[in-house]
């Protein structure tokens, strides 16, 4: 039985919930230059065990709290361009906003316009107090773009099974009732 999670749209794209038949493009995209670079080499080197990561690392998150990695889809001609998502990340405290891209589709406004729908969605739709995001010291594209999406870098962190310092932002829900 397929269970309906929600989609979003903006202008440009449609975002979606990753699922099986994005294997092709998950194994496009993490076997990208600045996918390895950044994020880190997940062994995924095949179609097969593209369709693996999505099913054992994606979509259990997904059926446990609603929301977890999307695919960016451009509306023009439905091409899948990227990867937006709100990540439960194990030793990371609150809710990871992450996004990668193919590089044809960098710097065309597509990584902020999915990253501010998901933020609103985040707030909105799942009721999320914090976002966190976390970057590589040497990606300045992502801290522009998280300084864009007024994101406040809150000093250094490191994750499981990554010895790399990195960065680590937060943007807090000004809606919150916390408040």
């Amino acid at each position: 039985m397929a269970l309906n999670y929600t989609s979003f749209e903006t202008e440009r794209l449609i975002i979606r919930p990753t699922s099986e038949e994005d294997a092709v493009f998950v194994y496009h995209l993490m076997n990208t230059p600045k996918w390895l670079k950044y994020i880190g080499d997940r062994n995924v080197k095949s179609v097969a065990t593209a369709k693996q990561y999505i099913n054992k690392k994606m979509r259990p998150q997904l059926h446990r709290l609603g929301y977890s990695n999307f695919t960016v889809i451009k509306k023009a001609d439905n091409q899948k361009i990227g990867t937006c998502g709100l990540f439960d990340r194990e030793g990371l405290e609150g809710i990871d906003l992450g996004f990668a891209f193919l590089p044809a589709f960098e710097k065309k406004g597509f990584a902020f316009e999915s990253s501010e729908r998901l933020i609103r969605a985040a707030f909105e739709n799942y009721e999320i107090k914090t976002l966190s995001a976390i970057t590589a010291k040497d990606n300045i594209s992502s801290q522009k773009l998280l300084q864009r999406l007024e994101f406040n870098l809150i000093g250094t962190t490191k994750i499981v099974n990554d010895p790399n310092e990195i960065l680590l932002y937060q943007l807090d829900n000004m809606n919150s009732d916390d408040i």
